[in-house]
């Protein structure tokens, strides 16, 4: 079943240009046909199509349903992007498949990408979001220093279990498996290719994050966050 997505269904009863233009250009619908879409908030609409106009299609809801999320808790992915964009574009999509609350890209002192294209990210977002069948959106942030981050957790006094996927045995580090509970919110914090700096991991540590090793191999960027996201999901299923 295709799914287009409409953030504003409810107050505008009709299809964004893009979701207009892939429904009549493409798919080829027409006045009576029914369609599904998804307002990224966790609800769900049948409609039926009144005005197929590839700029702007008119609805008519005739249902609409809550989708719960199927994982108990909040889960935030912080992360620094590597160089090459491509791989955090896969991160992106394969973590909103798995299931993630937030996400937000990190510029640290070793990191070698300053900047992102955050409408390129969203639309990721929002099409993989359609096309695992989920109808929440992961909040994206876009990018923060690591100093912004560290603050903005501190003012809000998160209370999330904090987790830092960290390389070096300088500081003392346990497994996640062992840092995790079940049901809990989370805070996963991933470094850059030359992972945190010191100072960075000082920072870090005094804000309650909670200094972790996801094995016994050292793992990309985009995979230590999958890594961790999906044994987040894990345990919260067992």
């Amino acid at each position: 079943m295709i799914r287009f997505y409409a953030p504003d269904i409810e107050t505008d009863n009709s299809l964004p240009e893009m979701e207009s233009g892939h429904c009549c250009r493409v798919l080829r619908m027409k006045n009576g046909d029914t369609v599904y879409a998804v307002d990224g908030k966790g609800f769900t609409y049948e409609c039926i199509i009144t005005d197929a106009n590839p700029k702007k299609t008119g609805l008519d809801i005739i249902s609409r349903q809550e989708e719960k999320r199927h994982w108990p808790s909040h889960i935030t992915l912080a992360v620094a992007p590597t160089k090459n964009i491509d791989r955090m574009e896969w991160m992106l999509e394969k973590a909103v498949e798995i299931g993630i609350d937030r996400i937000i890209f990190l510029k640290c002192a070793r990191s070698e990408r300053k900047d992102v294209k955050t409408d390129r990210l969203n639309k990721i977002l929002v099409s993989a979001m359609k096309q695992s069948m989920k109808a929440s959106l992961p909040e994206f942030c876009g990018m923060k220093t690591f100093k912004e981050f560290i603050n903005d957790l501190d003012a809000l006094k998160d209370s999330s279990i904090k987790i830092m996927g960290y390389c070096s045995d300088e500081f003392p580090r346990k497994e996640l498996v062992k840092v995790y509970e079940k049901g809990k919110d989370v805070t996963l914090l991933i470094g850059p290719e030359g992972d945190f700096s010191p100072d960075e991991v000082e920072m870090s540590v005094k804000s309650g994050f909670i200094p972790a090793t996801f094995g016994n191999t050292r793992l990309r960027t985009e995979t230590a966050a999958l890594y961790a996201l999906s044994a987040i999901h894990v345990i919260n299923e067992i």
